[in-house]
């Protein structure tokens, strides 16, 4: 076998992996019963797209493609977060178990030995000042 039917194999073999890739975060997609599965999908169609362009450059030989899908990455990326920061600002669906529901529900106590401190509120604090230094401008 030459070096060329190898890569023309394994690039044929990587596009039959990528397809079903591609099929199965589709379907989580448009089935996906949560946002946070669906933008998970999407950003697994993003990584496969680049996947299909670096097998495309590689079988094509066309260096332009590596290009593109370097800056689908990109894009890819910056869509990922976007999406994260947009379901963080949601906050908690009412009813939901996850670890931001859990930790809403923990009260914070002061730290001390005793376990009722009461912390006393007409205590101020006492900052020492000392005069500012003079400059040869104020001196004259």
């Amino acid at each position: 076998m030459t070096p060329d039917a190898i890569v023309s194999i394994s690039a044929s073999v990587a596009l039959v992996i990528l397809a079903v890739t591609f099929l199965v975060a589709s379907w989580r997609v448009i089935v996906g019963p949560t946002l946070p599965d669906r933008i998970l999908a999407l950003d697994t169609l993003s990584g496969t797209a680049i996947g299909f362009l670096a097998v495309v450059a590689v079988k094509t030989g066309f260096a332009l493609y590596i290009d593109i899908a370097i800056s689908l990455g990109l894009v890819g990326f910056l869509a990922t977060v976007a999406f994260a920061r947009f379901v963080l600002s949601r906050g908690p669906l009412p009813g939901s178990a996850g670890p931001m529901a859990a930790q809403t529900d923990k009260t914070v106590r002061p730290a001390s030995k005793k376990p009722d401190a009461k912390v006393k509120s007409d205590t101020k604090l006492k900052i020492k000042t000392t005069p500012a230094r003079k400059t040869k401008k104020d001196r004259t």
